[in-house]
């Protein structure tokens, strides 16, 4: 080998470990960009999602053990009587099988202490109005004579915990409940997502990681298998 030669290759070998340590560099800069970020959206969707986990996890055992909590339901009852001038309007609301107008809706609202939704659908029959009013934790109804005007509002309150379990179930909450409840799944699903790529990261260092999430799965799964039939 020539002289010029193994200058040529001295002269390159620094070059190309100089590059090793740049790509070495970039690499590492990456992964530490990546990490933040995967924490960063840990740590928000954990803030978000707290309140609303701790929540559902101590309703998911008010509801395992529903039938073990006491409750005591609450009957209000309230009367009114339709103004002159209204019952024209719910006869021919009645006629035609139509919703509640909402001068009628309107008048419930202040003597009954009672919010009709625009869209409720009320069920006719001849001479009466029924109008079920759902709500968690209890149940609600109304009923209106349309040939005299007497109208009848009556709520059932279960109690506190029958109300967070419905909130639970998102049973009888209302749409605006409905888009909450898919929000705070999605935060719970990033919450989960960061967190396994966290254990992934950080698996090299603590060898129970991939037992313990692989026991999270195994063992719920042989519960369904063998004891829920």
């Amino acid at each position: 080998m020539s002289t010029s030669s193994r200058m040529g290759e001295v002269a390159a070998g620094p070059e190309t470990a100089a590059e090793a340590r740049a790509l070495a560099k970039r690499k590492a800069q990456r992964r530490a960009g990546f990490l933040r970020q995967i924490l960063r959206w840990h740590w928000i969707s954990a803030a978000i999602c707290l309140i609303g986990m701790l929540l559902f996890a101590i309703t998911g055992i008010t509801l395992n053990h529903a039938g073990s909590i006491p409750a005591t339901p609450r009957v209000t009852e309230r009367t009114a009587e339709l103004p002159a001038d209204l019952l024209p309007v719910v006869q021919a609301a009645e006629a035609e099988g139509a919703p509640l107008p909402q001068p009628v809706r309107a008048w419930i609202g202040e003597a009954l202490k009672v919010r009709v939704p625009a869209d409720a659908q009320p069920e006719w029959s001849p001479g009466e109005l029924y109008l079920a009013l759902p709500r968690p934790g209890g149940d609600a109804w109304l009923t209106l004579d349309t040939t005299v005007g007497e109208a009848v509002y009556e709520r059932t309150d279960r109690g506190v915990v029958a109300y967070l379990n419905d909130l639970h179930k998102g049973r009888n909450t209302g749409t605006a409940w409905m888009w909450f409840l898919d929000i705070f799944a999605l935060g719970c699903v990033v919450f989960c997502v960061t967190g396994l790529i966290l254990l992934q990261l950080h698996a090299h260092a603590r060898r129970s990681t991939w037992p313990l999430v692989g026991a999270g799965l195994v063992i719920p799964l042989l519960l369904a298998l063998l004891f829920i039939h």
